[in-house]
C-alpha cells in the first residue's frame, strides 16, 4: 500500500533512535522528509540521511527557531509526530519542583511545538501523532510526573483534534505497552538478572508472549500521518499484543 507520504515535510521529537528512529526510518522509505528534533547531535548510524536539528525541547525560542529554519528549508510542515520523553521516576516523594520540571521534558514541548506550527498544518491540512504511554491508562507505580504527562497527551489529543477538524488536520495518538527500545534495555539493566525479568513481564503479553517492536510502533505512526487514514482522528491506538485489554488468562498463566 501506498502511504502517500511522499515529499512530505514530518517532524520527529526525539528521532536519535528507538520508536523514534523507527518512525524515521519509515518515513524515508515512503519517501517523505522527516526532519528529526533531538537534544542529541547527527547520528548517521541511527537514522540515516534525515534532516536534523539539535535542540533542547524545553526552550522555547529554540524550538521556534527550529520552526523557522524548517520553513525557510522546505516551505512547508505536513506532519508533527510528538515522541520525545523518558519514564524519569519523578514520583510522590520528589516534591512539586521535580514534577514540575519532568512536565516540562514529558509534556510541556508537545503544545510549544503544536502551538509554532499550527498554521503550517492547517496550510497543508496535515497530522499530528502523538506516542503516549500505556502508564497513563494503567498507572505503574513510582512515576507520578511521567504518568500525569502521558496522560496530558492523551487529554490533549482528543483536545487538538477537535479543535483542528474545521481546518482538517487530524489528530491522534499511539500507545505503546512493553517497546524493546535502548532505553527499555538500559531500564532491564538495572535489575540483578535482567533476561529474568524480561521473561516475566514477556510472559504478561497475551499475542506471542513477546515485546512490540520499535518498527511495529512505527508502522502505526506512519498510517496516521498518511492520507490513507484520512477520516480517523482523535483516536488513541494501541500497539501493545493486547497487554492493556486483554485478559491475563490469555497468557496461560
Amino acid at each position: 500500500m501506498d502511504l502517500e507520504l511522499g515529499g512530505r515535510v514530518i517532524l520527529v521529537t526525539g528521532g536519535a533512535s528507538g520508536i523514534g528512529a523507527a518512525i524515521v526510518t519509515g518515513l524515508l522509505a515512503e519517501g517523505a522528509v522527516p526532519v528529526v528534533l533531538d537534544r542529541s547531535g547527527y547520528r548517521r548510524g541511527m537514522v540515516p540521511e534525515a534532516d536534523w536539528i539539535t535542540l533542547e525541547l524545553g526552550d522555547d525560542a529554540a524550538c521556534a527557531a527550529a520552526i523557522r529554519s524548517v520553513m525557510e528549508r522546505h516551505g512547508r510542515i505536513d506532519g508533527l509526530v510528538n515522541n520525545a520523553g523518558r519514564n524519569d521516576g519523578v514520583d510522590l516523594d520528589a516534591g512539586p519542583a521535580a514534577f514540575r520540571a519532568s512536565l516540562n521534558v514529558n509534556l510541556v514541548p508537545a503544545y510549544t511545538l503544536v502551538h509554532l506550527t499550527q498554521q503550517a498544518l492547517r496550510d497543508s491540512r496535515g497530522a499530528i501523532v502523538n506516542v503516549a504511554s500505556k502508564t497513563a491508562l494503567t498507572g505503574q507505580g513510582g512515576t507520578s510526573a511521567y504518568v500525569a504527562a502521558k496522560a496530558g497527551l492523551l487529554g490533549l489529543t482528543r483536545e487538538w483534534a477537535a479543535a483542528f477538524a474545521p481546518d482538517g488536520v487530524r489528530v491522534n495518538a499511539v500507545i505503546p505497552a512493553e517497546v524493546m527500545t535502548p532505553m527499555y534495555a538500559d531500564w532491564l539493566a538495572t535489575f540483578p538478572d535482567p533476561a529474568a525479568k524480561e521473561a516475566a513481564i514477556t510472559r504478561t503479553i497475551p499475542l506471542g508472549q513477546r515485546m512490540t517492536t520499535p518498527a511495529e510502533m512505527a508502522d502505526s505512526v506512519l498510517f496516521l500521518l498518511s492520507p490513507r487514514s484520512g477520516h480517523t482522528t482523535g483516536q488513541w491506538h494501541f500497539v501493545d499484543g493486547g497487554y492493556v485489554h486483554l485478559d491475563r488468562a490469555l497468557t496461560g498463566n
